[in-house]
């Protein structure tokens, strides 16, 4: 078993060092998600490798017969998790699971969440505004680019209360954040003048 205490790998490395394909792969991830190295490309496929396996071990299980006990209460538990991270629909079954591929993980990571939503200009903006705490998650500061964001979690997405960003004249701050704001301050005003205009137009 070991010493309980001592800090281990949380993720496996590839079998063989050397394969063109795969490399290349890893390379357009780190590219395109913006990743620091290749560790984080291999702690999402082994992430990836575990839910397979364990879908896997319940498929076999139902193979048998209807799941029941602690097997079904597996099974749900596995389910809820992912589709409460968007990796899985809302009807998906112990099947879906084996569909899923790596882009998935990376897709809900804190990083890519944050460049989606127009919260930085390109996707290593994204990391350097998480890192130095710039970016708060309902509220909270996180600081992890590979933190999975739940689907709750998605829309609570913000700049950090004490943060430089959260002024909206930051030079740093995406153009889109800035003219979404300024919309929103102005909606309301041209309602008003709109309203005003109705009201003259009628007196006359």
């Amino acid at each position: 078993m070991g010493y309980p205490g001592k800090n281990r790998k949380s993720y496996d490395t590839p079998k063989h060092p050397w394969q063109a394909a795969r490399m290349a792969g890893e390379v357009e991830l780190i590219t395109r998600y913006g990743l620091r190295n290749k560790k984080e490309v291999w702690k999402a496929h082994s992430g990836l490798k575990n839910y397979r396996e364990l879908a896997r071990k319940l498929l076999a299980e139902s193979a048998k017969g209807k799941l029941s006990g602690n097997v079904k209460t597996d099974a749900d538990n596995i389910l809820n998790r992912l589709k409460r991270y968007g990796l899985l629909k809302t009807d998906a079954v112990l099947d879906d699971i084996l569909s899923l591929e790596v882009t998935n993980f990376l897709d809900r990571r804190l990083q890519t969440q944050v460049h989606k939503q127009g919260l930085a200009n390109t996707v290593k903006q994204a990391r350097q505004f998480i890192v130095h705490g710039h970016i708060s998650v309902e509220g909270r500061k996180v600081t992890v680019p590979g933190y999975l964001v739940s689907m709750e979690e998605e829309m609570q997405l913000s700049y950090y209360g004490s943060s430089p960003l959260s002024s909206d004249a930051h030079p740093s701050r995406p153009a889109q954040v800035v003219k979404e704001k300024v919309a929103e301050t102005v909606k309301p005003v041209q309602v008003a003048d709109e309203a005003k205009a109705a009201e003259t137009r009628m007196e006359a």
